[in-house]
């Protein structure tokens, strides 16, 4: 308490008033000066043993902060009387529960970072063993025919694995929260034709069967680009479920609470078991003969949720997988 300067220099004043306090009362008449000096040293005396009391809670709040600087798992600050003690009593307390909360989730986002860390390397390294196996063998192969079937198998991994870094970036970009969603006026039915001209010509040579059933001037608030992005890859999953000649749906209907697009392939359609974990990250289903990352139906979520959408997965009645994305007015 003395190593307070304050504290210092109000004792050294306080004994200065006091001084002449009692000098006064003397030369004023002797009862008069034994009055001061016992008045100032009462005051001085209550004074010094209330402040050592309001020190002592200070230090005690002290090592209290001191030990949320250091990480304590377990801490309590007790509740004090009304004032100011009380009020810093009640800001540490926010303080302290706020850096837990912090420090929760710094400590999740490090578990989440090593596992998608983890998974990363394993989504890399399947298809990696693959096209040095190809390489080897297309090496030794003395058939044309052969090498040049070899070289088309490792360039179609190799193009696998560039929109699979390509996804985890957008990912990386989403979770990082440096993507800026646009707010524009989109046209349904544009952004449906934009979003499915890159497949059009594989399609075509998988005979697969392309209905869109879209009403003009039908329009959204939302990005063109990520939505299309969206869009895109629930049809990539759309075209690997149906297989050569197979059929997609693209439908959508305006209603006064809502925008709703549905995506419908008649393919297998999903397990029952996949149905909750669809839209998890690298998730790739019961199937051991699933050939996905498990990459773009989470990213497909991330986009939708973000610009306020929502999107489910569910097995249609008539056979197939549906995927049903709602965007409310």
């Amino acid at each position: 308490m003395l190593r307070n300067r304050e504290f210092r220099q109000f004792a050294i004043l306080y004994f200065l008033i006091a001084i002449i306090a009692v000098i006064v009362g003397f030369v004023m008449n002797k009862e008069a000066g034994i009055l001061a000096m016992l008045f100032s040293i009462a005051f001085g005396a209550a004074f010094f043993a209330f402040t050592k009391t309001r020190y002592k809670k200070i230090a005690e709040i002290s090592n209290k902060i001191d030990l949320v600087l250091h990480n304590a798992e377990q801490l309590y600050i007790g509740e004090s009387d009304e004032g100011e003690l009380s009020i810093l009593h009640s800001e540490i307390t926010k303080m302290t529960s706020h850096i837990r909360e912090q420090n929760e989730g710094l400590k999740k986002e490090k578990e989440h970072l090593a596992d998608s860390l983890a998974d990363i390397a394993h989504q890399l390294r399947t298809p990696l063993t693959s096209v040095n196996l190809i390489l080897s063998l297309s090496a030794n192969e003395p058939d044309e025919a052969k090498r040049k079937a070899f070289l088309r198998e490792a360039e179609e991994l190799l193009v696998r694995m560039d929109w699979l870094l390509t996804s985890l970036l957008k990912i990386s970009r989403l979770d990082a929260g440096i993507v800026v969603f646009q707010r524009e006026q989109i046209e349904i039915n544009q952004l449906i034709r934009d979003a499915t001209r890159p497949f059009l010509i594989s399609m075509e040579l998988h005979n697969i069967d392309l209905q869109i059933d879209v009403p003009k001037g039908i329009l959204l608030q939302g990005d063109a680009g990520w939505l299309s992005e969206a869009i895109q890859n629930i049809l990539k999953n759309c075209m690997e479920s149906t297989g050569d000649n197979g059929k997609i749906e693209i439908i959508c209907t305006d209603t006064p609470l809502f925008i709703q697009i549905i995506i419908h392939d008649n393919g297998k359609g999903f397990e029952a078991d996949d149905l909750p974990c669809l839209f998890d990250r690298f998730y790739r289903g019961k199937n051991s003969n699933a050939t996905g990352y498990g990459i773009g139906l989470a990213l497909c979520k991330i986009i939708v949720t973000r610009q306020g959408g929502t999107i489910t997965g569910k097995n249609h009645p008539r056979g197939g997988a549906e995927f049903i994305l709602r965007f409310p007015k």
